[in-house]
């Protein structure tokens, strides 16, 4: 299984990017698994921002992010977003896609079994 994120770039406050996480090895159709977008600020532990599983409704989002922050995705195409709307300075960080299978999603990093390289995304003016 292999997790490629893409997306990140410098925005100023207010403003939006959408983040990529293309995933190959998962069996998208037939297997629960679950997709989360994971950030870590400098000198912060990583923390869940949202998640994604198959099944319908299984979708979950942090507090701060809540309103802001839209994940979907696309079987078709194997890849999950992150639509990030109204961006702030707090938002800065590096983010990472991860994946599980057979289980849906959760926030938890350390229930993860793949993980993506990190897209910095830096909210700045």
């Amino acid at each position: 299984v292999q997790l490629q994120a893409s997306g990140g770039g410098r925005v100023q406050p207010g403003g939006s990017l959408r983040l990529s996480c293309v995933v190959s090895g998962f069996t998208w159709d037939d297997d629960d698994y679950g997709i989360g977008w994971f950030r870590q600020a400098p000198g912060k532990e990583r923390e869940g921002v949202a998640c994604i599983g198959s099944r319908a409704g299984d979708k979950y989002y942090a507090e701060s992010v809540k309103g802001r922050f839209t994940i979907s995705k696309d079987n078709a195409k194997n890849t999950v977003y992150l639509q990030m709307n109204g961006l702030k300075p707090e938002d800065t960080a590096v983010y990472y896609c991860a994946g599980r299978q057979l289980v849906g999603c959760t926030m938890s990093t350390g229930l993860y079994d793949y993980w993506g390289q990190g897209t910095l995304v830096t909210v700045s003016s």
